[in-house]
């Protein structure tokens, strides 16, 4: 994209996968481009949100989402303000719009919320005129996760349209798969979700994905390996049998790989690892390790959203 081009945005807010097209997609990988070479300088950062405030907002704990929306801000050259529910007044009885028009009366112009519920960033987006971006809502989407997978493969491979994408692990409570699924699919990648039949969601082949529960299958012709942590509460909920078995089943180490999959496979993960369930500490730290790539991309495609919404907001 040239630099000296306005970017054809129209939304407000940047709330999930699901709602945007192919295009609108592709607009915020283009930009993102120019944000990643900023990273690279000496001085990384830029005027562009000058005497803007983001405020992050989070419900639930989080290091690397926030600390990456902080970076992108502070790069453009935002104040950041971190609020997080346990020191907030939700623990006083305080509902979730009471606390969003209470942060807007400080006129600040971006909320990035982080919440356990599914919806909380519409609902929030509905009651208050700043940005809302959702940093990951329930079990629903986590579209700059998604973002930024999409940023690395391309980067990485040159395309996404024809790329083969395996998704595995926990698909069934897994924001980043769902909105990888939405961003892949409208792209043009093929995508393949791999796990056990108790984490994976019923009907997910409506997605417009190929599923399968068999390792070896999911491996043979993988372009991407994006593989998803797994939250020990899943086992305690007894939704697979123990994490031994798990590991035996579907983890990711040197030997499947060389015995399965393509000489060249990019591995990812949204971190972070669980080393020795999903990922093998050698393939983790490996030559197809695309971990840390994702973690410096994520930042460019953080700044670029910032930077297209409030594009918006200034029209």
């Amino acid at each position: 994209m040239a630099k000296n081009k306005k970017p054809n945005w129209t939304k407000k807010d940047l709330l999930g996968l699901e709602e945007l097209s192919k295009e609108e997609i592709e607009i915020i990988l283009d930009q993102s481009e120019s944000f990643r070479e900023i990273s690279e300088r000496t001085i990384k950062k830029v005027p562009t949100l000058r005497g803007k405030t983001v405020v992050n907002l989070f419900f639930e704990p989080s290091t690397r989402t926030r600390t990456s929306f902080e970076l992108a801000a502070k790069r453009l050259s935002a104040d950041t303000v971190n609020v997080a529910a346990a020191s907030s007044s939700v623990l006083k009885g305080e509902t979730l719009r009471d606390t969003a028009r209470n942060i807007e009366a400080m006129k600040v112009d971006y909320i990035v919320i982080r919440h356990a519920s599914s919806g909380a960033p519409y609902i929030l987006s509905r009651t208050v005129s700043p940005a809302v971006i959702n940093a990951g809502d329930g079990a629903h989407e986590h579209p700059t996760q998604a973002l930024l997978d999409m940023f690395t493969m391309r980067r990485k491979k040159g395309k996404i349209a024809g790329l083969n994408v395996v998704i595995i692990g926990d698909i069934m409570h897994s924001r980043v798969a769902r909105s990888n699924i939405f961003g892949l699919t409208k792209l043009g990648a093929n995508v393949t979700v791999c796990g056990p039949k108790t984490l994976m969601p019923v009907e997910v082949e409506k997605l417009g994905v190929k599923v399968t529960y068999n390792l070896a299958e999911a491996l043979k012709d993988a372009d991407v390996l994006n593989v998803l942590r797994i939250q020990n509460e899943r086992q305690e909920k007894g939704l697979f049998p123990s994490i031994r078995e798990y590991v035996r089943r579907f983890g990711i180490n040197r030997e499947i790989l060389d015995k399965y999959a393509k000489k060249d496979v990019l591995i990812m993960h949204p971190g972070p690892v669980n080393q020795g369930v999903e990922l093998s500490q050698d393939v983790a730290d490996g030559l197809y390790s695309v971990i840390l790539d994702q973690v410096t991309n994520g930042i460019a495609v953080r700044m670029a959203v910032l930077f297209l919404l409030s594009h918006k907001k200034a029209k």
